[in-house]
């Protein structure tokens, strides 16, 4: 008791990021922080402080330059390309003009009208609600620290540095922090800020070592020499064990090492039951340079590949030739496999100021995804031509994301009907056979299924909406997290439904949502009939792990069963305890 009593007090929980165990010492990465004094500056000074401005950004350029050279030769260009984003930082006009504007009125020196400007970009990427959009605010702010100390002819030491193994705990981390760390003296890192969609997330898996973010409190509770334990498949972090459950995460640790192991082996191999079932795993991606990482953990292509991303740090709307080099590339890379590609997702919270468009009350309900492509006709054209052009390199498929009903979707593949004939008069080639499809994320559209089943070729399950908008659940409020439960019945009933319905109609069904990645969903999705998962990458591996290791039809009875319970906690306890029995080796995950 008095060991459950101690890792209960010391134990914090946070958002896992990437998974493993480490048990190790704290090296406390201080958050950089500069005094910066306001300067009244005469008018024949000016000049000087725009022009100091100027070389920093110079200066900043070459840094990040460097950064992506050690980055693409050590993690390959895939990586070196999160990158990108910094450099737009630094090529956006707009900031850069609001910078020398603020010089020019106030007439104050540039480490402060920079400190001004800065604060303006990041108090509004901090309110977003989007937790992808809410990350970007994090490559702002890497930029900006290195102008800063560029402005002041500082310089910073960098994990590279280290003599010793360690385990790295910040208030937060940037790219540029995670992609420089010391790979053999980093054992793994803990931040109290942070997201699932960071590129610091990215990176982290990339290196794969276990990570935990979002803990909020844990620099206020440790300090430099303190032994930690970094749980990063569970998002736990224990302070100062005692030498028993020191014990038992090394045991855990090791369990998962052989698991990890065992996983390896499957990368390769197709994703088929022992009685001879064959699903399709593939993986989600935001990022072409996540490509390296798909392939690397065998996913059999992307069913989510998700478009917002080009429409950020940058002062104009990507063109079709943006959208066809990004789309080409993807196609290029995964020839064995299809790309689902979700038009934009824009609008409600997840905008680009220069398309000024207007605040809304309940922007997830909102002008948002295809009811902003239809308003914006020219956009949405815009990018369905980048996605046909590139189609005749891969097996590239187009989905709709929330479609409400009928009219929408119409509307929709007119659009696209219109923009295949364009292209046909231009004599541009296309794939004229390309696959469209929709995702069913609004349970109205979960409900008409099988009108809307006769007009698309798939359907393609989005879960994190469809289950906010079936239980009435903002799945970013903390206060009523708990009531986001995937294995609520209602929603086990939708989806079943929902399978049920598109195979009716001769089409394949698949899940993009966050349930997909989760094993021990996995059974009763597998039992319902789902034909394709995706998942983040290294997911991949263990998706595929239950899937090989059980009959389908012993899931389908799993499936059946779960489906007569009452309650979510009778459902999740009754899959814990099939996938503990029939993955005999699967890690737990209590």
């Amino acid at each position: 008791m008095k060991s459950q009593k101690q890792t209960e007090k010391n134990t914090l929980t946070g958002i896992a990021v990437s998974p493993g165990i480490a048990i190790g010492r704290v090296f406390v990465w201080d958050s950089e922080e500069y005094t910066i004094s306001k300067q009244i500056i005469p008018q024949k000074q000016i000049a000087i402080e725009i022009a100091r401005f100027e070389e920093a950004l110079i200066r900043t350029r070459t840094e990040i330059l460097d950064i992506q050279k050690k980055i693409s030769k050590e993690m390959g260009i895939e990586h070196a390309e999160i990158f990108d984003a910094h450099l737009l930082v630094l090529e956006d006009r707009m900031l850069i003009e609001e910078v020398i504007n603020e010089i020019k009125r106030e007439k104050v020196n540039v480490e402060h009208a920079f400190i001004v400007i800065l604060k303006k970009y990041s108090d509004i990427f901090s309110k977003m609600d989007d937790e992808y959009l809410r990350e970007r605010l994090i490559d702002i702010q890497d930029v900006g620290k290195r102008i800063i100390r560029n402005l002041l002819g500082k310089q910073r030491e960098g994990l590279m540095e280290l003599d010793e193994k360690v385990i790295v705990v910040a208030t937060n981390l940037s790219p540029s922090d995670t992609a420089l760390m010391h790979k053999e003296k980093v054992i793994a890192f803990a931040t109290d800020m942070g997201g699932r969609t960071s590129h610091t997330a990215i990176l982290a898996r990339s290196l794969e070592i276990p990570a935990v973010v979002g803990l909020k409190n844990l620099m206020q509770t440790v300090k430099n020499g303190d032994i930690i334990i970094i749980d990063g498949t569970s998002g736990i972090v224990i302070i100062n064990p005692n030498s028993a459950v020191i014990r038992k995460y090394q045991r855990e640790r090791k369990k998962f090492l052989d698991f990890e192991k065992g996983l390896s082996k499957l990368k390769r191999l197709p994703a088929v039951t022992k009685d001879g079932k064959s699903v399709v795993v593939c993986a989600n991606i935001e990022f072409p340079e996540e490509l390296s990482s798909v392939i690397d953990h065998g996913a059999q292509g992307i069913g989510l590949y998700r478009t917002e991303y080009m429409y950020l740090n940058r002062e104009d709307l990507p063109n079709e030739e943006d959208h066809f080099q990004a789309y080409k590339k993807v196609a290029d890379c995964m020839k064995d496999g299809h790309v689902v590609i979700r038009t934009m997702d824009l609008g409600g919270d997840k905008f680009v100021s220069h398309l000024d468009i207007p605040t809304e009350m309940n922007p997830l309900m909102g002008r948002r995804a295809i009811r902003f492509c239809l308003a914006q006709p020219e956009i949405f054209k815009t990018q369905l031509r980048g996605i046909l052009r590139a189609s005749v390199y891969g097996n590239l498929k187009i989905m709709y994301p929330m479609i409400s009903g009928l009219t929408e979707l119409r509307q929709a593949n007119e659009i696209l009907d219109e923009v295949k004939q364009e292209l046909k008069r231009k004599h541009i080639p296309f794939n004229p056979d390309i696959e469209v499809g929709i995702m069913i994320e609004v349970p109205s559209a979960a409900v008409i299924a099988d009108i809307l089943a006769k007009e698309v070729s798939f359907f393609s399950i989005g879960t994190n909406d469809l289950i906010q908008y079936a239980l009435a659940v903002d799945r970013i409020n903390e206060k009523i997290a708990y009531l986001y439960q995937p294995s609520h019945p209602a929603v086990l009933r939708l989806i079943k439904s929902i399978i049920e319905v598109g195979h009716a109609a001769g089409l394949w069904v698949g899940m993009c949502g966050e349930m997909a990645a989760e094993p021990v969903f996995t059974l009763l999705l597998l039992g319902m009939g789902l034909d394709e998962f995706s998942a983040s990458a290294v997911a991949v591996p263990e998706i595929k792990k239950v899937i090989r290791s059980v009959d389908f039809s012993k899931a389908k009875e799993i499936a059946d069963k779960a489906l007569k319970l009452h309650s979510s906690e009778a459902i999740l306890k009754y899959a814990k305890e099939n996938l503990k029995e029939l993955v005999l080796d699967y890690k737990n995950k209590d």
